[in-house]
């Protein structure tokens, strides 16, 4: 057999010089679960502050939603996965 010589191609690697972006985790109003219980869910998954958690809580009842969390993606959709295991209405958002 006669060996074939082939092209060596060299690729070159992608650098991404974009860094991690920020993703933000919204909790919407419902009309199903109470006040306090949300609170609840709030210190839980978060490690929140009964405080803390009641301010966000009030901010949900307020104005329909708030901005509960912000960070790495990974992190983001385990957040509103635990979320939504509690029944509350949460999403992934690309902050801006």
């Amino acid at each position: 057999m006669v060996p074939i010589d082939f092209p060596i191609i060299k690729k070159k690697a992608k650098q991404s010089t974009e860094l991690d972006s920020s993703w933000n985790v919204v909790v919407f109003d419902d009309p199903v679960n109470l006040m306090e219980y949300v609170s609840k869910v709030l210190q839980k998954v978060f490690g929140y502050s009964k405080a803390k958690a009641e301010d966000l809580m009030m901010t949900v009842h307020g104005t329909g939603k708030a901005l509960v969390w912000s960070g790495a993606r990974e992190r983001a959709e385990l957040y509103v996965q635990q979320l939504h295991q509690y029944q509350l209405q949460a999403s992934l958002e690309k902050a801006e």
